[in-house]
């Protein structure tokens, strides 16, 4: 038998620990304030009443009340989400709202639910005791280095409302200047893509027919139809080594270009001197060029810390690259125009404004009017092109087809000789 020590104290037991309350779900609520004004907003409850009930006791009487529905995958957040995001804050601040406040009232009423999300990140950090810079700082995918600079700044100062109007107003016109690129570089796309699309129908859909009906025939066929038939058969045979081809060639394209510098900076280098779209290429650099560092200016950034922020925004290899020369000239002692004129990568016109400019003590100023002179000459080429590429579209087309027709019309019109 064994002895027992009453003293003896039982084994306490492995602690379990207490299981996690299950996530809420987000439901979706309109309703009218104390003001008579209609808001909407998004928020986690146990219920819809539950929710009804935690409005009304927030002076909100809630009209409808549904849960919100789960997607899979949700929308990216855009650059243009960030430059709206940047004046819905600054908008907000020229009101005297509190800066959580604005940021709680950012995240309710955006349409972008990743947007959203970002939002209120931002808010829970600045509630945390982070400042506005700082929890920016913490999305660096989002907000880049001259946004967060800049907002610090502008928080150091004491002149935050003001930089980040300066920031919004950057970014407003950084992505329209964008938009205006794009649009002209699909211009020719659209081309390319549409003569494809209507090549590839008529020989695989179209010229079949024709073919059948040119067996009945019995006579030789003229060489240009027979190469077009040869084309048909092909294609219709092996459609898949074209397409893959296509994704094989923009994947590696891609690739290539995002991981070796020496062929990124060769393509770069290339589209510049290709016709129309390289002007616009380049004139478009020397804006975002001109705009940044004008921005740069206002925030009060050195002039060398400075040149890593826009050499990086001229979206362009040779432009960076001539940028980060700049900067070693500059940091020698060097003028910013002669550093410019060196590195002869900038025309007359912006090196003389930027000269002008030091000798008044007012570069951003001249800046500012250079960047709005190049965007100008951005908007009227994008202008031109469009005006000049819809009767480019209507040519190729039309030899495209044309070619094609007359192919298959060519044996019909042999008989009818014969005949």
């Amino acid at each position: 038998m064994q002895s027992v020590n009453p003293s003896r104290k039982p084994l306490p037991r492995a602690a379990v620990p207490a299981p996690k309350p299950a996530a809420q779900p987000t439901y979706i609520w309109e309703g009218v304030n104390r003001n008579g004004v209609k808001i909407r907003g998004e928020t986690q409850a146990v219920n819809p009443n539950w929710l009804r009930a935690e409005l009304r006791r927030k002076g909100i009487n809630p009209g409808r009340v549904y849960r919100k529905p789960r997607t899979l995958f949700k929308p990216a957040i855009k650059p243009a989400d960030i430059a709206h995001f940047a004046r819905q804050v600054t908008t907000m601040m020229r009101s005297g709202v509190p800066m959580v406040q604005s940021l709680h009232m950012i995240a309710s009423s955006g349409d972008n639910p990743s947007v959203r999300d970002l939002v209120k990140r931002i808010a829970g950090d600045i509630e945390s005791g982070a400042s506005f810079g700082d929890a920016l700082a913490r999305h660096p995918r989002y907000f880049d280095k001259l946004f967060v600079n800049l907002v610090k700044a502008g928080e150091q100062a004491g002149t935050l409302e003001t930089m980040l109007d300066k920031v919004a107003t950057y970014k407003e016109k950084s992505e329209s200047l964008k938009a205006k690129v794009k649009s002209a570089m699909m211009y020719p796309l659209i081309v390319i893509i549409a003569a494809l699309v209507v090549s590839s129908i008529l020989l695989i859909w179209v010229i079949p027919q024709f073919k059948e009906v040119f067996s009945s025939f019995g006579a030789d066929l003229p060489a240009f139809t027979l190469m077009v038939i040869g084309m048909s058969d092909w294609l219709k045979a092996n459609w898949w080594i074209p397409l893959l081809g296509m994704i094989v060639v923009g994947y590696s394209f891609s690739t290539a270009r995002r991981k070796s510098k020496a062929f990124d900076r060769f393509v770069d280098r290339v589209s510049l001197s290709l016709p129309i779209i390289g002007n616009i290429l380049n004139l478009s650099a020397i804006a975002r060029f001109a705009r940044t560092l004008a921005t740069m200016f206002a925030a009060g950034v050195p002039l060398v810390e400075s040149m890593d922020s826009v050499a990086g925004a001229t979206g362009n290899a040779v432009y960076e690259e001539a940028t980060l020369r700049m900067q070693e000239d500059i940091s020698r002692g060097v003028q910013l125009n002669t550093a410019m004129q060196t590195t002869q990568a900038f025309p007359n016109f912006i090196i003389q404004m930027t000269r002008i400019g030091e000798e008044s003590g007012r570069v951003e100023d001249m800046l500012s009017k250079v960047a709005d002179y190049y965007e100008e000459q951005v908007d009227t080429l994008v202008d031109t092109l469009s005006k000049q590429i819809e009767p480019l579209i209507m040519a190729v087309l039309g030899v495209i087809v044309g070619g094609l027709v007359i192919a298959m019309y060519l044996p019909i019109f042999k008989l009818g000789a014969v005949v």
